[in-house]
């Protein structure tokens, strides 16, 4: 084994990277940091379109996170690329149709690494983190319930795969 192991590193992706896939990101970075393992797993964001890129998360969906304790503010929308297909390890759908994006803009030889991000979750395997973008307040509290149930699951898949 390598003295200093690449780090494992994980890409959450939505569709605009404004609501759901920044609020993976925050959440997954703050138990990444709790466990001491920041400088072993490497944590980014991304959409599937180009709508937001450049842009802060939601105002609603920065409000709903801090309410938990998690700063999003640095985070900015940039959309993904082929290229992420190389450069990260997991690359973490938060539904089927952007799964189903993800899958159509891989390179070939990775058209598996793209995956459902709740099938790492324990109660919520295979289901979808639903869109809160057009609703109130509330839905950004329920992704954020179903965001940190499948961010737990995936640091244990993960601390596995480093042998932890």
């Amino acid at each position: 084994m390598a003295a200093n192991p690449p780090p494992v590193r994980v890409l959450f992706c939505c569709m605009g990277n404004i609501c759901r896939s920044p609020t993976a990101e925050g959440v997954f970075r703050q138990m990444v940091k709790a466990e001491g393992l920041e400088r072993r797993i490497e944590i980014a964001s991304a959409g599937t379109h180009d709508y937001h890129v450049g842009h802060p998360p939601d105002r609603r969906t920065q409000a709903a996170a801090a309410m938990r304790g998690y700063d999003l503010a640095k985070q900015r929308a940039r959309q993904v690329s082929r290229q992420d297909f190389l450069d990260f390890d997991y690359i973490l759908a938060m539904d089927r149709d952007n799964l189903s994006h993800l899958q159509g803009i891989a390179p070939s030889p990775h058209h598996g690494k793209a995956r459902l991000f709740l099938d790492y979750s324990g109660a919520r395997k295979g289901e979808e983190v639903p869109d809160p973008y057009y609703g109130g307040l509330d839905g950004f509290t329920v992704v954020l319930d179903m965001v940190e149930d499948g961010a737990k699951g995936l640091l244990v898949d993960i601390k596995k795969k480093l042998g932890l």
